[in-house]
């Protein structure tokens, strides 16, 4: 059956058929702890009870509606979003179907934000080395990476990439007469799980105020609270002119948002942008569900406290396979002297029959999902809902896989 799937990804060996907090179950029987999230999309894990329910009582109900009119449920989606950022500053959003589209959508505001007040010619967006944001031309462009540019173009031009950390670089790209915009991920995630400086956020911040360049945060897979607080821009002090997110937003439901405060709120007019499903009311459903889980406070502390954990655990074994852990939260990447792919495979290939497909997790050896970022780093985002327990056992799978390399 996989023949008919263009050959886009580096699949690992196994097919998944359930899940369950935060266990899949594969074709086989065999088990397996995700501390992958599906790259951070299933915060609340498999099977949670609030949003299951949320989604199955609003298929009975409604599923899609044309844009041209709203419905009850994505209404509220949209109040409850906005007022879980207005610590950020924001008071508007735009729902679309997943990060790339939001950060299209940042972009779009900068460029005619800037174009309406100075005119034409500033219109430069700039973006970090390293970065991450999507895969369409325009969000490639904005992507500083070059192993994502081959073969793709000729891209969107207007873009600029620097060094994060280097403030006299940054001086000179926020440039009055010719930038409109700075998007920055307040942690990188797809390079390795590299948190921003606070005096570079706080001085990219003032400089954006001072220049009136907007300053656009895409938080896709670090905000709604893997580091701990909502956004992770809030660990900086700083507010923002426009933030993006997805991912995790519904769930596992499709859906992406760009919000945007006082400066960028009211840029976009009538037949500006648009999204045919985005929003709809099956996503808007489950990122009520999520939303009403990950914006309490004492959620949030615990997400720190399960991240200090992980990252805890990890420096105490002072094992000789590992340089370096880091992150925020439950976002951490974990540097090592060896390729990182293969560790992935050996973790997936550990599991072992386990007597079908609803045997409980612990009737047989299980495997681990983990995820790579960089070629000589493996990134940790497990869903919120992972246990100290569920923390431990996959840690000591981890472990023992190194152990043999």
């Amino acid at each position: 059956m996989a023949d008919y799937f263009m050959n886009t990804y580096h699949r690992l060996p196994a097919v998944f058929t359930k899940g369950e907090g935060v266990w899949l179950y594969d074709t086989e029987g065999k088990a397996y702890l995700d501390f992958s999230s599906g790259i951070a999309v299933n915060c609340l894990g498999y099977n949670h009870p609030a949003l299951v329910r949320a989604l199955s009582e609003q298929a009975a109900k409604l599923i899609h509606t044309c844009n041209y009119y709203q419905s009850d449920v994505s209404l509220v989606f949209a109040e409850k979003l906005v007022k879980a950022c207005m610590k950020a500053g924001m008071q508007k959003v735009f729902l679309g179907n997943s990060g790339a589209e939001a950060n299209e959508g940042a972009c779009k505001i900068a460029r005619k934000y800037s174009l309406k007040k100075y005119g034409p010619g500033r219109h430069t967006i700039v973006t970090l080395k390293g970065s991450f944001h999507g895969r369409t031309i325009t969000t490639l462009s904005a992507t500083g990476q070059e192993k994502f540019h081959r073969d793709f173009g000729p891209f969107t031009e207007g873009f600029r990439f620097i060094p994060g950390g280097d403030l006299e670089e940054l001086d000179r790209a926020l440039d009055r007469t010719t930038t409109a915009g700075f998007l920055v991920e307040a942690v990188q995630g797809e390079s390795g799980i590299i948190p921003q400086g606070e005096e570079y956020i706080r001085t990219a911040a003032q400089l954006c105020a001072d220049r009136d360049i907007l300053l656009m945060f895409d938080e896709i897979q670090c905000g709604l609270g893997r580091t701990g607080t909502f956004l992770a821009l809030e660990a900086y002090g700083v507010r923002a002119d426009v933030v993006t997110l997805a991912k995790g937003l519904a769930g596992g439901v499709p859906v992406g948002a760009v919000l945007a405060g006082e400066k960028a709120a009211g840029v976009l007019q009538t037949g500006d942008h648009g999204s045919t499903f985005g929003g709809n009311p099956l996503a808007a459903a489950a990122g009520i569900a999520v939303l009403d889980t990950v914006s309490d406070p004492a959620f949030l502390e615990e997400i720190v406290r399960k991240g200090r954990l992980l990252m805890d655990t990890v420096r105490a074994w002072n094992h000789p396979r590992v340089r370096e852990i880091r992150g925020r939260g439950l976002m951490a990447g974990l540097d090592i002297d060896r390729d990182a792919w293969p560790v992935l495979e050996a973790l997936i290939r550990r599991a072992e029959k386990a007597g079908g497909p609803d045997a409980a997790p612990n009737a047989a050896a299980p495997g681990l999902l983990l995820l790579s970022a960089g070629e000589r780093t493996l990134r940790f985002l497990p869903p919120y809902t992972i246990t100290a327990g569920e923390i431990d056992r996959g840690l000591g799978i981890l472990k023992t896989v190194l152990d043999t390399l």
